[in-house]
């Protein structure tokens, strides 16, 4: 089985409930998920029929989208479905006419660094402790200490 021949990306549905088991694998603050779903849109990545990936996404001002999360299940992971989905967004958004999409991750998130600058990202600034200040656990990932969000944007 080919997976990305398979894989579908859909928007959640409005009485559907999103996936914070995999939302929490990127972000584990329940509330800060919550609260940037209320104003989002979320696209589910389904392979027969299982929910295996997702990302959160919405406008920041008039011309640029934020993707606000980005998580594969664990066991596909390494697979390129959070390829597929970071492309799905970027696509999705500039065919809607956005000019710029952003997306923050962790000092300690080196393949999320990897793979987001390979997709076309650049880094553009660095917001020092945001996760010291935001979030009342320590995060840890790669043995690193996750202190600071690494901002990163491309042009669409």
């Amino acid at each position: 089985m080919n997976i990305e021949d398979d894989l579908h990306i859909r928007q959640i549905g409005e009485n559907e409930e999103a996936p914070m088991v995999l939302l929490t694998l990127a972000d584990p603050s329940d509330q800060r998920i919550r609260s940037y779903l209320k104003q989002s849109d979320c696209y589910l990545a389904e392979l027969t029929g299982e929910i295996i990936g997702v990302y959160v996404a919405g406008k920041i001002s008039r011309d640029t989208i934020e993707i606000y999360n980005i998580a594969v299940k664990e066991a596909f992971q390494g697979k390129g479905i959070g390829k597929h989905l970071l492309m799905d967004a970027v696509n999705r958004y500039s065919k809607a006419g956005y000019k710029a999409i952003e997306i923050g991750t962790g000092n300690s998130s080196i393949g999320q660094l990897a793979l987001y600058q390979k997709a076309g990202f650049r880094i553009d600034c660095i917001l020092r402790d945001f996760f010291t200040d935001y979030y009342e656990d320590h995060i840890y990932e790669n043995g690193i200490w996750c202190r600071d969000m690494i901002r990163l944007n491309r042009t669409l």
